[in-house]
């Protein structure tokens, strides 16, 4: 099994502003190049970021989630599934108040043997949990490579 992923990003914010990062239509689709998601927010629930298919026309589901527990600018913890893919791990975001920042914690774990989304994912969070931080302290961000 791979080992987990593992990320402590300070976003000079409130946790609940951080928590609209993570959770707002609006914030997602900045931070993910366009992505939508579409969202029931309570444990059991679902989390999925959908974009166009590579027909512009259809729609194609990039991952798919189930929501395991949900605390408001707290806690986040969610299935994650690349696209069609039966390959699940599992993604604990954590917030905690400092003096004038939060901590963002991010741990993503419990990986299927072989999982395609290990290496976009280590690489992919870094650069997400980035222009969160930008979007969130300065109100704009940037593209990535």
């Amino acid at each position: 099994m791979a080992e987990p992923l593992q990320f402590v990003f300070y976003i000079a914010a409130t946790p609940e502003k951080v928590w609209e990062g993570f959770v707002s239509p609006e914030a997602n689709r900045i931070i993910f190049m366009g992505a939508e998601l579409e969202a029931d927010l309570k444990p059991g629930g679902y989390m999925h970021w959908v974009g166009p298919g590579s027909d512009g026309k259809s729609t194609t589901i990039y991952v798919r989630s189930e929501i395991l527990q949900y605390e408001p600018a707290k806690l986040l913890q969610y299935t994650f599934a690349l696209g069609q893919s039966e390959k699940k791990s599992r993604v604990t975001v954590k917030l905690v108040q400092e003096t004038e920042a939060t901590q963002v914690m991010v741990i993503q774990d419990e990986w299927t043997e072989d999982d395609p989304g290990y290496a976009s994912c280590a690489d992919g969070w870094p650069r997400i949990l980035s222009r969160l931080k930008t979007l969130i302290e300065t109100g704009k961000t940037f593209k990535p490579h």
